[in-house]
Order: structure tokens, then sequence, then C-alpha cells
């Protein structure tokens, strides 16, 4: 029984061999070129030698982009600091001169002077703590914070230091309406009538 089984099998793969088409027998062993295997494994090594390339750019790149936000975080500081300290210097002038010529007033009456002075006082004492805590910031290690944290509490305290700004601004356009007020009024009350 086994027998049959063989020979039948080997007939029908006879009979499949004997039928089919030429091209189809002639499969053999597959043959190398060796030029082309040689050529291929060339190419191989050149590509891993560009991707080495391209990694090595690549992390430069990486590198260069971080030098180039470290700048600009420092140039965002510096710019941060630069308006501080230009909003500061507006508030002493004003202080300097406009306080001074409203005190100097015959307008102010006494009791005015030291709760104007007052309250003039306490801006600047208030921009006087924030440029202090600004150089604690900048100079000194023992707060440990990146430069966006840094950057963020300085562009809050140039905010707050223009606040500071135009609420001293707003006290000294009142008080020299109040003096312009009072010296329309004495004006008024001492004028001479020709009747």
């Amino acid at each position: 029984m086994k027998r049959k089984i063989k020979t039948s099998v080997i007939l029908m793969v006879l009979t499949i061999i004997f039928l089919l088409p030429g091209r189809a027998t002639a499969q053999g062993m597959p043959v190398y070129d060796n030029i082309n295997f040689i050529s291929f494994a060339k190419q191989l090594v050149e590509a891993g030698k560009q991707t080495s390339n391209i990694i090595k750019t690549m992390k430069f790149l990486k590198e260069q982009k971080e030098n180039i936000d470290k700048v600009s975080g420092a140039i965002q500081q510096l710019n941060a600091v630069k308006e501080l300290v230009r909003n500061n210097e507006r508030l002493y002038k004003v202080v300097q001169e406009d306080l001074r010529d409203i005190l100097n007033s015959p307008y102010i009456r006494p009791y005015e002077v030291s709760r104007v002075s007052e309250s003039f006082n306490a801006i600047i004492e208030n921009s006087m703590e924030d440029l202090d805590f600004i150089k604690q910031i900048l100079s000194s290690d023992l707060l440990k914070m990146t430069d966006a944290e840094r950057a963020a509490i300085l562009k809050e305290k140039e905010t707050k230091s223009k606040e500071m700004v135009a609420e001293i601004t707003k006290k000294t356009e009142r008080y020299r309406d109040i003096v312009s007020f009072r010296k329309m009024q004495d004006k008024i009350n001492n004028r001479k009538t020709n009747y």
C-alpha cells in the first residue's frame, strides 16, 4: 500500500514537471553577482556615515537652539530690567520736580503736606523694595530659579512699576488740579470790582 502511494506521488510529480513550461523547470541555485554585492555593501557603509553625520548635525543644531533660547531669555530679562530702571527714574523725577512744586504751593494747606508726602513716599518705598528684590534675583544663587521663572518675575515687577508710574502721575495731576482750582478760587474771591 505504501508502495502504491509512493509510485502515484512520483508519477504526479513527473507529470507536473513535464507539463510545466520550460522556464519553470530551469530554476536552480541563484547566482550571486559579487560586484553588485560589494557595491551594495559600500552603499550601506556610506548610508551609515551619512546617518551619523545627520545625527551629529541634529545634536549641533539642538545645542545652538538651546544657546539661542538662553540668549533670548537673557535679552528679555535685560529689557525688563531696563524698563524697571526707566520707570523708577520717572518716579524719582516726578517726586523731585512735581512734588516739590505742589508742596511749595501756597494753595496746599499745612495739614495736607504730610498726607501728600506720605502717599508719594509709600510709592517710592515700594519701588525701592522692588529694586532690591530684583537685585537679589539677578545676583544671588540662593534663589534657585530657571531663566523662565526669573523672566516671569521680572515681567511682573515691570508691570507693577508701570502701575506705580501711572498712580504717581494720576496723584500728581490730581494735586495740580487742586492747586489750580484753589488758585482760581482765590483770584475770584479777591478780585476787585468796579461798581
